[in-house]
């Protein structure tokens, strides 16, 4: 059933994007923090975004601490070296104590159609890896979908091309990237959290094999923006370093540390009188599960899953649109589904634990399009579970 569904998902995707009239006087397209300041006037220009939460655990039974966080504060830097040449970087600070470099890449404009960028670059893969600051999604904490089965924030070194085409109605963006880190002396990816242990943040990364990420958003119909995307390639090992090329045995060794990516995913954001809708979609076939699985039971792995699966949908209104405020008000509710063992190879059995369900509603509050305070609560459950665990969470983000 699940397959009918993605079918009939891509195929509905697929066909508005070829068949849908573009019309040019609509300006649907989304721009990340990154994208806004390379499309800020001077030299050096500065941004940021970043949130404090408060996330409280709810329980009938047992008495349960609350977590206080200042989760993220990222300042952003851009220089402007001429008029086709820019450079990008973002600096991010986790839970006070940690640092990383989220982005760091060359943009160097050859046309007004094309541009080839270079470093470290976000997978452009669904809304929230791309769209993650916290006045862009509703909730408190990024959707839940988008830590397990597109694990955000999910960046690479990679060289590619990005581009707007504005008589089309088009985005696009497709690079060569670097890849998951599937073994390293220990098995880094499983069925728990699906890829998301491989991400190797250019931090020392190493590389076995190229990957490909692409994707297209149409913005020509009124209020619409579309996007489709893929990531297809292989992780890497650590275990291909310094084989001979004719040492079969070695290599066979290696081919097992290793699994095939196939990743497709579909997204929609739907903007109308006060509506605001927002859905994604994945799906993600991976291969040579059996034999990594195998390969890596004793090595803090074994339980990869062949497919996974996920989608949610975001329902929210401005209740305040009819005042004419400038400030926005808007409920909302979204539901979400994934399983990262949606399908499993024949050495291990599926874990209905890994399949989730999870609700998520409630406020909110825009003192300006970049600061907003909001408040929810969070209702998740997994297969192996009859009840719902509950979570309050409250805090604010910023964007500037």
């Amino acid at each position: 059933m699940k397959r009918i569904i993605l079918l009939a998902s891509m195929l509905f995707f697929s066909g508005l994007l070829l068949f849908a009239q573009s019309d040019s006087t609509l300006n649907n397209v989304y721009f990340n923090s990154a994208e806004k300041l390379l499309m800020t006037k001077g030299n050096l220009k500065i941004g940021g975004y970043g949130g404090v939460h408060y996330n409280q655990p709810l329980s009938s039974e047992t008495r349960e601490n609350g977590k206080l966080d200042v989760h993220r504060f990222i300042m952003m830097m851009g220089y402007q070296f001429n008029g086709r040449t820019q450079f990008i970087t973002e600096l991010e600070f986790e839970h006070v104590k940690e640092i990383y470099v989220e982005q760091a890449f060359l943009q160097y404009e050859l046309n007004d159609f094309m541009n080839l960028r270079a470093g470290l670059i976000l997978t452009p893969m669904g809304i929230v890896n791309e769209y993650h600051e916290p006045t862009v999604f509703h909730g408190v904490e990024r959707p839940v979908l988008d830590h397990d089965i597109v694990p955000s924030t999910w960046r690479e070194i990679g060289v590619g091309f990005y581009g707007l085409v504005l008589p089309a109605s088009l985005k696009y963006q497709v690079y060569m990237m670097n890849g998951f880190n599937s073994f390293d002396g220990e098995a880094q990816i499983g069925g728990v959290d699906g890829l998301r242990g491989g991400r190797q943040k250019a931090a020392e990364s190493f590389v076995s094999a190229p990957n490909l990420a692409a994707k297209v958003e149409y913005f020509g119909i009124r209020g619409l923006n579309l996007g489709l995307a893929g990531y297809f390639g292989k992780t890497q090992s650590t275990l291909y370093d310094g084989i001979a090329k004719d040492d079969d045995i070695a290599m066979a060794t290696a081919d097992s540390s290793v699994v095939g990516i196939s990743m497709l995913g579909a997204d929609a954001r739907y903007s109308m009188k006060g509506w605001k809708v927002a859905a994604q979609l994945y799906y993600t076939s991976l291969s040579n599960t059996e034999e990594y699985n195998e390969f890596t039971a004793n090595k803090g792995g074994g339980d990869l899953g062949s497919e996974m699966f996920g989608y949610y949908i975001d329902l929210g209104y401005n209740v305040l649109r009819s005042t004419q405020s400038e400030k926005q008000l808007i409920p909302f509710v979204r539901y979400s589904n994934f399983d990262t063992h949606r399908s499993v190879p024949a050495n291990i059995a599926a874990n209905n634990a890994y399949q989730r369900d999870i609700i998520t509603t409630g406020l909110s509050l825009y003192l300006d399009k970049g600061a907003v305070l909001k408040a929810d609560m969070q209702f998740i459950k997994d297969g192996a579970s009859d009840e719902y665990s509950t979570t309050f969470n409250a805090g604010f983000g910023v964007m500037f």
